[in-house]
């Protein structure tokens, strides 16, 4: 039986004209739509690959060497943890950070607290000015500030000592003493982020209602009642975040603690009686140039910093739950 081969049926031409080409231009602005958001963001992620990521793996893996710049690098995987571990001077200096911490934190956030709840009353004459000079100790040198109040602390022509000297109270040598040295350095981290939390508090209370007080004023409440029922209780979300800013501020302070000590400044005195953690691990890195041991000074205070950011994950939910 014969059979019949059909050829097969040419292909439709593609479609062309004005509908095509606004078909095409949608798919390639859905394409840009939906790439744009990653474009606009991975710049971050570049400079925090860079100069963030990059720098914290690798003193991961300085940490694991006995590591000499000018010399070898030899791996010896976690000896310079255990020594860590057996090292006085490393637990000193994290006892003087905690004890710093303690003194300047605590009476920064109080003052703060009173100084915001001060200038956002409604009768405060020349309250823009007040709240300007709020600014002006952040704004000032870190260094000039540290000079300014080594001599307000210094022992034979300190102020302070002077003043002292007027109740009887023989010339305290401040650097040279524990507590006299952390009390120095705590009223110099005071002085500089007073300010600043100062008007942190002072943005959040703005968007409480006037009305607030004002019903509290007519029910009786006096300022005190105001500042501890209604100011306090509004102010908690930014309150658990200054604290938690200010912690790992504390861990970091290093240059207030350099410049005090003149003769030792990387041991901030001949006992390292103000020594912080930062500057133990400077005098590790570049003083005696034992760059793995201060890696693994530096990883022992990232530790520190996420069991920090941990605290405040727990604080935050703690307080959403409460409402």
């Amino acid at each position: 039986m014969a059979t019949t081969r059909l050829d097969p049926a040419p292909e439709a031409p593609a479609p062309r004209g004005p509908h095509a080409r606004r078909a095409s231009s949608r798919v390639r602005q859905g394409f840009a739509e939906r790439i744009a958001p990653y474009a606009y963001i991975a710049p971050f992620f570049l400079i925090f690959a860079v100069f963030g990521l990059f720098p914290l793996l690798f003193t991961f893996y300085i940490a694991l060497f006995d590591w000499n710049p000018i010399g070898d690098q030899t791996y010896i995987g976690f000896d310079n943890f255990t020594r860590l571990w057996e090292d006085g001077r490393f637990w000193n200096a994290a006892g003087n950070t905690v004890s710093i911490w303690l003194l300047s934190t605590l009476p920064q956030l109080m003052l703060a607290l009173v100084l915001a709840h001060l200038l956002n009353h409604a009768r405060l004459r020349y309250a823009a000015f007040f709240r300007m000079t709020m600014l002006v100790p952040y704004i000032t040198s870190v260094a000039a500030t540290t000079i300014v109040f080594a001599q307000i602390f210094d022992r034979d022509y300190g102020l302070l000592n002077w003043l002292l000297g007027l109740v009887g109270v023989g010339p305290v040598n401040f650097v040279q003493s524990v507590p006299g040295s952390h009390l120095m350095i705590a009223t110099m981290v005071i002085w500089r982020w007073f300010g600043y939390t100062t008007l942190l508090y002072l943005a959040s209370l703005h968007a409480i209602p006037r009305e607030t007080y004002e019903a509290a004023a007519v029910d009786g409440a006096g300022g005190v009642k105001q500042f501890w029922h209604i100011t306090v209780p509004s102010l908690r979300p930014v309150i658990i975040f200054t604290v938690v800013t200010s912690t790992i501020y504390g861990l970091q302070i290093f240059t207030e603690p350099l410049l005090v000590s003149r003769a030792a400044p990387l041991t901030c005195g001949p006992a390292r009686e103000c020594q912080t953690l930062t500057l133990f691990l400077y005098e590790q890195g570049f003083g005696v140039f034992e760059f793995g041991y201060a890696a693994a000074v530096g990883v022992a205070l990232f530790v520190m910093v996420v069991a920090l950011a941990l605290i405040n994950y727990l604080a935050s939910s703690r307080i959403r739950s409460e409402r």
